[in-house]
């Protein structure tokens, strides 16, 4: 008797189509509401990685173009080009450049010249943490690698916390064998005989280790000097 009443309040409850479109709405909004920001969320992090890898690209691009040498104020310009370009704020963005060769003979690529502006330190020594990230190379080939790092704080708790976007690039340069970096306050060690003096003196060094320099596989076209100009027709 009892289980046949239960049975039949049953049916007619799952039979009842009436109810208040109110209550209905209540318990459905929280969960579509959470849906679209966690959708926003997820979606502008997306937004945001693919603007972060088109800014690493142009900086990227821009320097492979340079015959001159690059200096501090020029990087310091690019770092100026990143926060526009992204959107961020003085402290939420980092750039590294670093300029690398391919030692053959090592089978490795070396640290030419790097700079960062931000809190992550330049490199130096070889890029062997690097190894399968970077191209099969020529010889003294050399590359522009780009680095950034844009710091990203999602507007609604939706499961992901905050976290470095980050990026990577690398590109050969176009109208010179290499790109060179000056830096005025740098001792470049002419005339003092040491080779690890600041500036990479062993290039450029006029005293007693000038023949070990001029024989040095490094210092090919060290001076620029053999760089190609590109045509009015570029």
């Amino acid at each position: 008797m009892m289980k046949s009443i239960l049975k039949n309040r049953l049916r007619r409850f799952l039979d009842d189509s009436q109810g208040y479109i109110t209550l209905e709405a209540m318990i459905v909004m929280p969960v579509l509401l959470w849906l679209f920001g966690a959708g926003w969320v997820y979606f502008d992090v997306m937004r945001q990685q693919s603007v972060n890898q088109k800014a690493n690209y142009v900086i990227g691009d821009m320097i492979s173009r340079e015959t001159d040498p690059v200096d501090d104020e020029y990087i310091n310009n690019a770092m100026n080009l990143l926060y526009m370009l992204n959107k961020s704020q003085d402290t939420e963005s980092d750039l590294r450049v670093t300029v690398i060769r391919y030692d053959a003979d090592q089978n490795r690529w070396n640290v030419v010249w790097s700079e960062a502006r931000g809190d992550y330190a330049a490199l130096n020594g070889n890029m062997s943490d690097y190894s399968d990230r970077l191209p099969v190379a020529a010889n003294q080939d050399q590359l522009i690698v780009v680095e950034t790092w844009d710091d990203y704080n999602p507007i609604f708790s939706v499961g992901l916390n905050a976290f470095e976007i980050t990026t990577y690039s690398f590109t050969r340069p176009r109208f010179a064998p290499q790109i060179l970096f000056t830096n005025s306050s740098d001792n470049n060690g002419w005339g003092n005989g040491d080779q690890d003096a600041p500036g990479g003196s062993l290039c450029t060094n006029n005293a007693e280790n000038a023949d070990e320099g001029a024989s040095s596989s490094e210092c090919i076209n060290a001076d620029g000097s053999e760089n190609i100009e590109p045509s009015e027709e570029v």
